[in-house]
């Protein structure tokens, strides 16, 4: 963070100080709200959560250099006081944001929202310094946390946007107002908190209305792809880009092709050029991500060729998203299991099936490991009915459905599909599936692990690679 002395953060954020003998020292570190994350110089925020109270942490917090504490009460030591520690914390981020002048990017979609801010991130950092959201921290708390990560030198902020209803966007762009804003899909995520796809494009297309307008730099990149993205261009004032495979894009991809990695081939072409692109992440669904990062990336400056380069090299750098781990017995295994829609459960199912037509060729077998897709309301058993009945279409040797009546509508969708006897097995939990996998994946297969996060399948997948009895495995691309 720029630093700024106590008296300055009490204005930001409308606070009142207690027992600050000096108003004029300095936060010179972090704003943390874990107080093992506290350092010298650091801004201590203190959080009610359902279990732990921060203000029970301020003492310590202080004991371990921390300048004073965001509070919401008096506690005995530096403290700034606020009637709302959440909104002094948001105004605290706008504050720092408006002093630094930072090319503020803001991104939101349905899917692949932390893949493209990850590849987008890692090639803004080829232009100029840049500080982006970690993992999925993309709510009222994070977003402002992440900002006020920047300091003097960054001159771009690349920030996740996620919504759980209707003003959500509206209210976290008003943290973070941004100057170009991105929006990747509109899928079925949470549709059963909204309601239907039109209320969550509403929601969605709240980023492109809080842009500047044209003039004023505002830039918005839809995806030409989607419907009701590209219908989100009459929403905004600001100057529209288009992504997409559609011949109305002008950053497209042509060509598009899985490799027998399961890795994009494809040629990228921007209005400053064409170049080839093979992605290191795995998956079709990535192209999508890697043309918005592109369309980003090349209005603020980077030639085709350059960005072709950097997609090449661009890794994952959130866990537990499409993340391969190849075993020395020859086991691979994917680990999407951070969370799962209709959408990216599909998506990972057909990069299943690319990864394992070599092999099959050659003897192995294809295992999908799937629970619940969480918040999908009355869609729920026709989704995962639907999910089932795929994992048959694509010739996925064998269905492990893992939990309670969700898994057993994905078994019974691939079961009215004609799958049956061995081909798919429904389990209890992940512990059961653990032990199913354990005595029956041999060299030569490739495991995809994916649920909603609530269902905990990444113990499954760090079963199979961390416990691993041929050694420790390399994890291609794995975060860093």
């Amino acid at each position: 963070m720029i630093p700024l002395s106590l008296a300055e953060v009490a204005r930001a954020v409308g606070g009142s100080t207690y027992d600050i003998p000096d108003d004029t020292l300095l936060v010179t570190g972090p704003v943390v709200r874990d107080s093992r994350e506290v350092v010298p110089g650091s801004l201590f925020v203190a959080f009610v959560g359902e279990r732990v109270d921060g203000h029970d942490f301020a003492g310590g917090a202080v004991r371990d250099g921390a300048v004073a504490v965001l509070a919401s009460r008096p506690l005995g030591v530096p403290a700034i006081v606020v009637d709302d520690v959440q909104a002094a914390l948001g105004a605290l981020a706008r504050h720092v944001i408006e002093s630094l002048g930072a090319t503020v990017v803001a991104l939101t979609g349905s899917a692949g929202k932390t893949s493209t801010k990850d590849l987008l991130a890692q090639l803004l950092e080829r232009l100029a310094p840049t500080v982006y959201t970690p993992g999925s921290l993309n709510n009222e708390i994070g977003l402002p946390l992440t900002a006020l990560q920047a300091d003097e030198g960054t001159r771009h902020l690349v920030l996740e946007m996620g919504a759980r209803g209707i003003g959500h966007i509206a209210y976290l762009t008003g943290l973070t107002p941004p100057r170009i804003g991105v929006v990747l899909n509109v899928g079925s995520a949470h549709i059963g908190e909204f309601g239907g796809r039109e209320q969550i494009a509403q929601a969605k297309g709240e980023l492109v209305e809080s842009l500047p307008g044209q003039d004023e730099g505002g830039i918005a990149v839809l995806n030409a792809d989607d419907p009701l993205v590209l219908a989100m261009a009459e929403r905004t004032k600001a100057r529209v880009v288009l992504f997409g495979e559609s011949e109305q894009a002008s950053v497209r991809a042509t060509g598009v092709r899985l490799n027998d990695r399961g890795q994009a081939v494809f040629s990228l072409r921007t209005p400053t050029g064409c170049a080839d692109v093979t992605l290191r992440l795995y998956g079709e669904h990535h192209v999508s991500n890697a043309l918005a990062a592109a369309a980003v990336a090349s209005e603020l400056g980077m030639p085709a060729g350059e960005i072709a380069t950097a997609l090449c090299a661009a890794g994952p750098l959130s866990h537990w998203r499409m993340e391969v781990t190849e075993r020395p017995d020859g086991v691979t295994v994917v680990n999407d299991a951070y969370n799962a829609n209709p959408e990216s459960m599909r998506a990972a199912l057909r990069t299943l099936a690319a990864m394992g037509r070599s092999a099959q060729a050659a003897g192995g077998r294809t295992w999908a490991v799937l629970g619940k897709m969480a918040e999908l309301g009355g869609e729920a058993l026709a989704e995962h009915d639907a999910v089932g009945r795929l994992v048959v279409r694509l010739n996925v040797s064998k269905l492990v459905a893992v939990g309670g009546t969700e898994a057993a509508w994905l078994q019974m969708g691939a079961y009215n599909e004609g799958s049956w006897g061995e081909e798919s097995v429904h389990v209890s939990d992940a512990e059961a599936a653990i032990d199913l996998l354990r005595a029956e994946v041999r060299p030569g297969d490739v495991v995809l692990v994916k649920a909603s996060r609530s269902v905990g399948l990444e113990a499954v997948a760090l079963a199979l690679t961390e416990g691993d009895p041929g050694g420790t495995a390399a994890r291609e691309g794995a975060a860093r």
